[in-house]
């Protein structure tokens, strides 16, 4: 397990340092992420200690909430004196992401089919 917390935090750092070379904004484990996931994908298996450890992590994701409870917590009155600022923000990326996701559904839908694209 320690060697696979190793890898993944390795493909968090790769990351971060990409990010920081490159100033593109996105988030470090983002790139991260990306990185272990084509590099899964070349290797194509993956590691049993690798699954073991990200299923561990992923049982106990609700761990991570708690900071944003905390912050809820913290800053509750600005967010009562702008809660309407952040319910409009909060609707709208909401809209955007579903939007986006849709569109990118079709799309890899319609690439796996093998239907042209349109444009």
């Amino acid at each position: 397990m320690i060697g696979a917390l190793a890898v993944l935090l390795a493909f968090q750092l790769v990351g971060e340092i990409a990010i920081r070379w490159s100033g593109v904004p996105v988030p470090g484990p983002v790139i991260g992420m990306l990185l272990l996931f084509l590099a899964l994908h070349w290797r194509k298996s993956l590691p049993a200690p690798l699954r073991t450890t990200a299923e561990t992590l992923l049982s106990h994701l609700s761990l991570l909430f708690i900071p944003a409870g905390v912050g809820i917590v913290r800053y509750g009155a600005l967010l009562a004196e702008e809660w309407l600022a952040v319910t409009v923000a909060l609707v709208l990326s909401t809209l955007i992401t579903v939007a986006v996701t849709a569109l990118v559904m079709q799309t890899v839908i319609r690439w796996r089919r093998g239907a042209p694209h349109d444009g």
